[in-house]
């Protein structure tokens, strides 16, 4: 039987109180309506606990289309002593969240700046085009053009492609899992670590579904059942785009040749199992892959500040997957796997 690793329980610090549990199913809810979802999600702009970092805006081409990108730098002192010791800043390259219908680089500003002073990397977040004005696989597409430009060099950055991660939450872990499977499949770049935060990965949120996690979860914890049916029919272009794995990526047939991977999954998240379940099928594949299930989070929280436990959580993995993972790929560390099997 396969299992994750994850942390005890913190004691008698439970999170899902009662009074919490009641205002949960007051926010949980399944309808989808794409402006009034997009102004509630655009209020992460007015965010007052902004971080202020060293920023740019830049752009790269998919086709005819120029697609939006945001780098965020980390600290001064971490950038003077990577240029003093003839290093190549490493990059993570972030795909927002959002259901593919909302969300934005602005309204993960915080999310991301963060990001690039907690683990020294540069992050370039993509501005990819939204469902359902652009369905399936025009995001998609969006994202494989922005990596495809930094593995091959196309980009402002001068990055090395082994210092290069590609990372991102929710719809954004799904677009972080099909950029890499169509990496391979094209064989146009090499994309050697991948990190999936609560990934949405499969394509049937009914009663249909083989995953526990969608009954237990899918109701009463901010992300629904119901909701993420929703999100696909508004993701999806015609109902045959439901069979096709860079939709869905739990769908592909072969799982082998894929890179590096850390999946983050959340106790309390209907898209729980399907994260556990990719993972499982990589490593099955033969790849290196670390999974860790975070005690009583909810989807979501990695947009949470920095000091809330989870993310703190988040974080040390993260740092620990990229260190260590580089580290191989430099010959300097065996390889090491974050699996056991009871």
């Amino acid at each position: 039987m396969f299992s994750v690793f994850q942390k005890e329980k913190r004691g008698d610090e439970q999170l899902l109180t009662k009074p919490m549990r009641t205002i949960l199913h007051a926010l949980s809810y399944s309808n989808i309506e794409v402006e009034a979802s997009r102004k509630l999600a655009d209020l992460k702009k007015l965010d007052p606990m902004r971080i202020f970092c060293r920023k740019l805006d830049a752009q790269i081409y998919n086709g005819d289309h120029k697609v939006p990108i945001r780098l965020y730098f980390p600290s001064e002192e971490a950038m003077i002593r990577g240029i003093e010791e003839g290093h190549k800043l490493p990059i993570l390259l972030f795909f927002h969240g959002g259901g593919w219908v909302t969300e934005s680089v602005e309204n993960y500003d915080r999310v991301c700046g963060r990001m690039s002073l907690s683990t020294g990397h540069i992050v370039v977040s993509v501005e990819y085009r939204l469902a359902p004005e652009y369905p399936f696989p025009t995001g998609l597409m969006d994202c494989y053009a922005a990596a495809k430009a930094l593995y091959t060099d196309q980009f402002l950055l001068d990055a090395d492609p082994d210092k290069i991660t590609i990372i991102g939450d929710s719809a954004g872990g799904n677009l972080t899992a099909a950029v890499c499977m169509m990496a391979r499949d094209k064989g146009e770049f090499s994309p050697q670590r991948q990190i999936l935060i609560y990934p949405a990965l499969n394509n049937c949120y009914t009663e249909e579904s083989p995953f526990a996690s969608v009954r237990e979860n899918g109701e009463d914890y901010l992300l629904t059942a119901g909701k993420m049916e929703a999100y696909l029919n508004l993701y999806q272009s015609s109902p045959k785009d439901r069979e096709n794995p860079y939709f869905a990526p739990l769908l592909a047939k072969d799982f082998r040749n894929l890179p590096k991977t850390l999946i983050l999954t959340a106790e309390y998240d209907p898209l729980r199992d399907e994260g556990e379940e990719y993972a499982k099928r990589l490593k099955e594949a033969g790849n290196e892959v670390e999974l860790y299930r975070i005690p009583e989070a909810l989807h979501g929280f990695f947009a949470l500040g920095i000091k809330f436990l989870h993310v703190q959580e988040s974080f040390e993995y993260i740092n620990n997957f990229i260190a260590v993972r580089q580290a191989d790929a430099s010959g300097k560390t065996e390889q090491i796997h974050k699996f056991r099997e009871t």
